[in-house]
């Protein structure tokens, strides 16, 4: 039986397609789509609080019986710099006024991670969703053994071999490996390390020889000939993310939709400059004044995102959607518009 066909059987999906659980973007009905065409829907919790998660999950729940993914982020919290904090704001202040807006006089850590919110995982305990998948870093042994105690899988991303071994010992039961191409924020743990920048195929090519875990292949998977690639590579399935992005069941906003139709080649880039994490988006004027200012300078994750949030809202009032974060991946510009239930029987059939 090959990697694919164990993984399946073991969920209970007809395919080895999984949705990735894009915070912000993802849906009820978009994870309850990809699911009940056969493939994994997922859910992205990472900011969501505690109702907010309960009512997405309920909701998923309700459209659908097939198991799906929902993803916690289980960042390390912030070094608070005051002196850093405040001189961002100073620097955004004229942009601020342009808007019309006052500048926040202090920044707040906007998320709170997994591993500092015992009710969170109190949530996921009781409502058993089929599968648990962590970004940004690992919970302790003792949450992942409590978790599976409930019939819950568990997966974690690993940007390389160094994690992905963390996520081998910890005793979680597959691995999601991210390539350098996917769109949103990297799943590295230590975000001051040297990032290897391994593509998808090479991270995956690697993992599946250095470890005895499922290895789910993800970034810059678009169609069934990237899926198949992933799979002849030894993966167990592909996470696709972007590729679902401009499905009617997604949240993303009509700006969000006219700039990734508006991609004709890779104009992703690979920053911290919006939420204090690298993470891959579409250029805008904020990455741009970062860059320049200088992105070691900028406050830790999620207290960076404070203050971006901020400043795309006060745009938004004067009717300019150029400051938000449009996460895509590198190969954006093959999106494709379709209903999550199309683009599911599209990616079979280009599989076949």
């Amino acid at each position: 039986m090959s990697n694919s066909d164990r993984f399946m059987r073991r969920l209970g999906l007809r395919y080895p397609i999984i949705q990735a659980p894009m915070a912000g973007v993802s849906t009820p009905s978009l994870a309850a789509a990809v699911s009940e065409a056969g493939g994994l829907g997922s859910l992205g919790l990472g900011a969501s609080t505690v109702e907010q998660a309960r009512t997405m999950m309920t909701a998923t729940k309700a459209l659908t019986d097939q198991p799906f993914n929902v993803n916690v982020f289980c960042h390390r919290p912030p070094q608070r710099n005051d002196q850093n904090e405040h001189a961002w704001i100073e620097c955004l202040t004229p942009l601020f006024q342009q808007f019309n807006a006052i500048p926040p006089e202090q920044l707040n850590e906007i998320y709170l991670s997994f591993l500092d919110n015992p009710e969170m995982l109190q949530l996921l305990l009781d409502m058993k969703p089929a599968v648990v998948s962590f970004h940004f870093n690992i919970p302790s042994p003792e949450i992942v053994k409590a978790l599976q105690g409930r019939g819950i899988y568990t997966m974690a991303t690993a940007t390389n071999l160094h994690e992905a071994r963390q996520i081998e010992l910890a005793g979680i039961d597959a691995i999601v490996a991210q390539g350098i191409e996917a769109g949103g924020h990297r799943g590295m743990f230590d975000v001051q390390a040297i990032d290897q920048e391994l593509t998808t195929n090479q991270l995956v090519i690697q993992l599946v020889k250095q470890t005895q875990l499922p290895i789910i292949a993800a970034g810059g998977v678009m169609n069934g000939e990237d899926i198949n690639d992933a799979l002849a590579n030894g993966a167990a399935a592909a996470q696709l993310g972007t590729a679902f992005l401009l499905c009617p069941e997604s949240a993303a906003t009509e700006g969000y939709r006219r700039k990734l139709k508006s991609q004709t080649s890779d104009n992703t880039v690979l920053t911290t400059a919006i939420s204090g994490r690298p993470a891959r988006g579409i250029l805008n004027p904020l990455i741009q004044l970062a860059e320049q200012y200088g992105t070691d300078k900028l406050p830790d994750y999620p207290v960076a995102y404070d203050v971006a949030k901020q400043l795309h809202g006060a745009a938004l009032k004067c009717g300019n959607d150029g400051f938000a974060a449009y996460w895509a991946g590198q190969k954006v510009a093959r999106s494709r518009e379709m209903s999550a239930k199309t683009l599911m029987e599209t990616l079979i059939k280009e599989m076949s």
